[in-house]
Formats: C-alpha cells, sequence, structure tokens
C-alpha cells in the first residue's frame, strides 16, 4: 500500500531528530503539501523539506497538532505493530509489578499516541483520543484479545479531547462483558472500580506510589482526605492502619463508592464522609476547630490550559493554605497535583508560602510522580504530569 506523503518546511524536521512525535501544522510545507489534501485519521509518510522520509504517522488536518509518528519506519502500521507495542508496554509492567493491575499503555509513552489503556486484572478499559488511532479501533482490539485472554473490553471512549478532534463520544462493551464495579487490588487495599460511571478509566493508577509513601505515615492518626473520589487514599489509610479516616468530596457518588470500598476492606468504622465543596468544607472545618494528623490534598487540574495558570495557582496556594491550617502539630501534609501546567517548583513555593503566613516550619520529606506505568517521554515533557510533594509541618518555637 502506497502511502501519501506529508512533507515538513525547512528545519522543521529538528524536534522529531531530537525524539519528539508531534507534528505541527504550521510546520508543514502546505504548498507541497496541502493539509486539505488528506483525511482525518490516515497515515501519511513524514518527509524533511528534502524529501527524506522520516517516518509514519498518523494525521488529522483540522488539528494545531496535526499529525503523530507511530513508527520511525516509513511503512503501514498495521495490528502486528500494536501487538508489538502493546508487548513492550506489558513487559515494563509486569517487571515493576507483581499484579496485573496497572495502566498498560501511556500514549505516546509507550509509542500509541492518543491510545490509553487500564487493566484490571482481566478486565480492560480503553480510551482513544485522537482520529489516528480511532481508525486502528479494530487493529488494537484485534491485537489485545491475542495477547490476552480477556473477560471484558470496554472503549471509554467519552473524554474531551475527542471532541477537538471531531470524533463522537461512546461508551461501549468490545470483547465479553463488563460489569459495572470491577475488582482491583492497589497496595494491599481491595477496590471494586466504577468503570462505567467512574471518572476517565475508573481509576488514577498514576499516585499508586504516592499514596504507598503516605500510607507509612498514618497508623493510629486521624486523616482527611479532600477530593477523595472512590477512596484511593482515604480507603488505604484506614487499611494501613488510621484511627480515622474523613473524605471529602463534592460528588455523592463518589463517596459511595468510597463507603463501599472501605466495607469491601472491613474499615467501614473507621471512614467517614463529607459532601461537599472541598474549599467550603475545609472552611468550615477550620471554624469549628478540627485538626488532623495527615492532611491529603489531591484535587482535579485546576489549570487545564495554560491560560488558567493565573487562577489555577491561586486555587492551589488556598488550598495548600487551608490544609496547613487543619493540621495539628508536628503533622503531615501531602500535596499533589495532576495539572501538566503547574510546575513542581511552583507547588513547592506554594508551600513555603503557606509556611511562612501560618508560622510553621515546613519541611519537605519525599516527592514523587507518576509510577512506572506512567513512563515519562524524555522528549515530551507533557507526559509527565504528576507533582507530589509530602511535607511535615511543625509549629515554629
Amino acid at each position: 500500500m502506497t502511502l501519501p506523503i506529508l512533507r515538513l518546511r525547512a528545519k522543521e524536521d529538528k524536534r522529531l531528530r531530537q525524539g519528539h512525535i508531534w507534528i505541527y501544522s504550521n510546520e508543514v510545507d502546505t504548498k507541497a503539501t496541502p493539509l486539505k489534501s488528506f483525511t482525518s485519521g490516515e497515515q501519511v509518510i513524514v518527509q524533511s523539506s528534502q524529501g527524506k522520509n522520516l517516518g509514519v504517522a498518523y494525521i488529522n488536518p483540522n488539528s494545531l497538532i496535526c499529525a503523530r509518528l507511530l513508527s520511525r519506519r516509513a511503512k503501514l502500521f498495521g495490528r502486528g505493530q500494536i501487538m508489538q507495542k502493546i508487548e513492550m508496554a506489558l513487559a515494563l509492567r509486569e517487571a515493576c509489578f507483581d499484579q496485573p493491575y496497572y495502566r498498560l499503555v501511556y500514549g505516546d509513552s509507550d509509542g500509541l499516541p492518543g491510545l490509553v489503556i487500564d487493566r484490571f486484572g482481566d478486565y480492560f478499559v480503553a480510551q482513544i483520543s485522537t482520529a489516528g488511532m480511532e481508525a486502528m479501533k479494530s487493529q488494537i482490539q484485534g491485537a489485545l484479545t491475542r495477547i490476552f485472554d480477556i473477560k471484558g473490553l470496554l472503549w471509554k471512549n467519552d473524554g474531551k479531547m475527542r471532541v477537538q478532534e471531531g470524533l463522537e463520544e461512546y461508551v461501549e462493551v468490545a470483547e465479553g462483558e463488563m460489569p459495572k464495579m470491577v475488582p482491583m487490588i492497589e497496595n494491599q487495599t481491595q477496590f471494586e472500580v466504577p468503570v462505567w460511571d467512574g471518572q476517565k478509566t475508573g481509576w488514577f493508577y498514576d499516585h499508586r506510589l504516592n499514596r504507598e509513601r503516605i500510607n507509612r505515615h498514618v497508623k493510629g492518626k486521624r486523616v482527611l482526605d479532600i477530593c477523595s473520589y472512590a477512596g484511593g487514599w482515604g480507603v488505604q489509610a484506614a487499611t494501613a492502619g488510621a484511627e480515622h479516616v474523613t473524605c471529602v468530596d463534592i460528588s455523592k457518588q463518589a463517596l459511595d463508592w468510597v463507603e463501599h470500598n472501605a466495607k469491601l476492606n472491613g474499615v467501614e468504622n473507621a471512614v467517614s464522609c463529607i459532601q461537599g465543596d472541598a474549599f467550603t468544607v475545609m472552611e468550615k472545618l477550620i471554624e469549628e476547630g478540627q485538626m488532623f494528623d495527615v492532611v491529603i490534598l489531591d484535587p482535579p487540574a485546576f489549570i487545564p490550559k495554560r491560560k488558567d495558570i493565573p487562577a489555577g495557582e491561586r486555587a492551589y496556594q488556598k488550598l495548600n493554605q487551608q490544609g496547613m491550617r487543619l493540621l495539628g502539630a508536628d503533622g503531615f501534609l501531602l500535596s499533589a497535583s495532576c495539572s501538566m501546567h503547574l510546575s513542581e517548583s511552583s507547588l513547592e513555593n506554594m508551600l513555603m508560602q503557606a509556611g511562612r503566613h501560618l508560622d510553621r516550619h515546613v519541611q519537605i520529606i519525599e516527592r514523587g510522580s507518576q509510577g512506572p506505568d506512567h513512563p515519562v517521554h524524555p522528549a515530551i515533557h507533557e507526559t509527565r504530569y504528576i507533582k507530589s510533594l509530602m511535607c511535615r509541618v511543625a509549629f515554629n518555637v
């Protein structure tokens, strides 16, 4: 099969040669290869301005990132290559984890841009966010069924990026049967994950190691878990021996999942829930004079886009200051962010400012990022988005 050519402008191949895989529309020689001549989702051979082949990519002529490299080899990328990429991703996960619960495919970092697959034992939840991956949907499904004995595969294709790519949103079972809740184990704690109704794939594996870190400091302590979702932090803290955990989330459904997972582990008497806006609930707890030994702050992304940085930074600053006010003497604060546009140094500066404002002595004792099932592509800084700073916070003397 002969693939169409996408020609780059002079010197616009430098970033690709350095390891990146994205091509922006303003890097294309549109006189030689007009973007309007391509069909969204089709594969193309990418060439430098001198006509040298750089690899094969899929294209969306209507997107700012108009193409993404799939391979440095200039030939059609099909099910065989997809199988190889998934098997490589699987080998990494099996080297890092002793149980089959992890993010199996993490998009660009695993060489499959626009594809995310989370594994829950023999159940798989996949998300496609680009037209190029949507065009390979049947090959992806075929590759998965060849590699794994699948009980259920769910396409959870309802993400925001699909609208930008001109794709419809849908959720459908592709293979086997997919129950509303699927079993999963993380850090010796059992969960049932709401894959149909939950956020994204139903779970956030990215903070697994950071949860393990804070679990070492919760035994016999009073813990406050802000933006708790289904209890990833809070229920684990309870199973790790916390005296009591208070979970806060704006969603009643999320708190129902917290209670369900607490019962699953026999720690329901150690877990209570408060429904409401995080800032409002924290302010009320402060007014009541409530104090906790450990405060966990893992909010949703306050900075989804670069233009949101000023407002988002103010929100993170307020959240961390409120969290610190709720800490008793010699307490632990875990401050996390999933906003790619918030740097770790900015988060660290917020903690420093909150400490000075409240006359507290802040010590950062551990820094965390995403786990090895979310590997970072060294040429694509967007693949590193998780920041986690664990602090000891003491009253100044």
